[in-house]
């Protein structure tokens, strides 16, 4: 199939803004947040206009049709990772999932218990182990990141101790955006009887995910990342794991039963997750992403990204200049910087001539400590970027380079 400029007939951020403010809409933020296309919009509006009603609460029809379509939703995010339809539980986002996961696991470590994460990790995965280590005690420890952003199983084997519960990774980074190889990390994780945690969001919308295949015990990812909506996440959990862990939100449909004598029982797995109201437009808008995804291929979506990546590094690099991070990473995202130019400052100068890209450390607060600069510039690829999106930045680059300080101060 062929991808960029042919399916943005799919994308109304295309159709309604083909300009944005008089200048050609280049959207390279994709790390940040994709845009919807239309099959994932149907979705959500006719569940809004045709068949609102709360999901596992009603004995009419109304509720009963929204109940079967919200398991179906389920059903089929659970296939598109190769997980059991009980092992899928919703969230808010990403960032909800990892915080969940470190309370569920929180009465499984003593003082002077370890995590292994890295310095790239964004905040998410990283301040509730901070917090974990402020209530129980416990030790981080950071695997070695090579200059690339790959993370080796052998360099985990080096920092993996009898005293490690828990491995928690993104499997690619939002950064520097190298893919690991999460299933031998997962191996040695294994080996040492620790969690391994995937924080899948930045991989889950150009890479496959097997979680059989991987033997991960938690992933996660959201859905706005993926061409679904904001405001829905994903978190599996392994079937031999979740009976053995309790929830950390109560209420509403979690539960079985209750009376005044303080006697509860939970609701089956994994309801007893998703306690309250759950998001449901946004799982079914999700599940329509799945679909579209699967439709392109991911084969398709990773050629075009790494094509259009080396278009960009190419042209970056005939810059004088120019520093580039991840050249050698086989993934969308591109992160650089200007010599003598601020990195916000790019930002502006490209978001006049409609070129829209993501400046700082994107979360990812102790990266600098690797990288050796506070903030970088970040463009990340998708599926509807083509070749002309990509000249058109190089060439906006090069003019900015030699022309910065009087275009932009004039």
């Amino acid at each position: 199939m062929k991808l960029g400029k042919s399916i943005r007939k799919d994308f109304p951020m295309y159709m309604d803004n083909e300009c944005y403010k008089d200048q050609k809409l280049i959207y390279l933020d994709n790390s940040a947040t994709t845009f919807k296309p239309y099959q994932v919009l149907k979705e959500i509006n006719n569940y809004n206009y045709h068949m609102t009603a709360n999901a596992h609460r009603g004995d009419y029809s109304l509720a009963y049709d929204v109940s079967t379509s919200f398991e179906r939703a389920r059903d089929e995010i659970a296939s598109f990772i190769n997980a059991e339809k009980d092992e899928i539980i919703f969230t808010s986002s990403a960032t909800m999932s990892l915080n969940e996961i470190a309370y569920m696991l929180e009465d499984y470590f003593q003082e002077g218990d370890e995590v292994i994460i890295s310095k790239q990790e964004h905040a998410s995965n990283v301040l509730p182990w901070f917090n974990l280590k402020k209530k129980r005690g416990i030790i981080i420890k950071y695997v070695d990141v090579k200059e690339d952003g790959n993370i080796l199983p052998e360099d985990l084997e080096k920092v993996i101790t009898e005293k490690t519960r828990v491995v928690s990774l993104a499997s690619v980074s939002n950064v520097l955006g190298y893919p690991l190889d999460v299933k031998n990390l997962v191996k040695v994780a294994h080996e040492h009887n620790c969690f391994y945690i995937s924080d899948s969001a930045q991989e889950i919308a150009s890479r496959r995910i097997d979680v059989k295949d991987t033997g991960v015990d938690f992933l996660l990812f959201s859905g706005h990342k993926m061409l679904g909506p904001t405001g829905i996440g994903v978190l599996y959990i392994k079937k031999s794991i979740e009976e053995n862990i309790s929830p950390v939100i109560y209420g509403g449909e979690m539960n079985a039963r209750f009376s005044s004598d303080f006697s509860f029982s939970l609701a089956d797995i994994p309801l007893r997750f998703e306690a309250g109201t759950q998001n449901i437009s946004g799982a079914l808008g999700l599940c329509a992403a799945c679909r579209y995804i699967k439709r392109i291929g991911y084969d398709n979506i990773i050629s075009h990204e790494i094509n259009l990546k080396k278009r960009l590094v190419e042209g970056l690099k005939s810059i004088e200049g120019v520093k580039i991070y991840n050249e050698t990473s086989p993934s969308s995202i591109v992160a650089f910087n200007f010599d003598g130019i601020f990195a916000q400052d790019a930002a502006s100068y490209y978001s006049k001539f409609g070129i829209f890209v993501r400046t700082g450390n994107h979360c990812a607060k102790m990266l600098p400590e690797l990288l050796d600069t506070a903030t970088t510039i970040r463009a990340s690829i998708y599926i509807y970027n083509d070749e002309e999106d990509i000249d058109r930045m190089i060439e906006v680059s090069r003019d900015m380079k030699e022309k910065y300080l009087d275009a932009f101060f004039n």
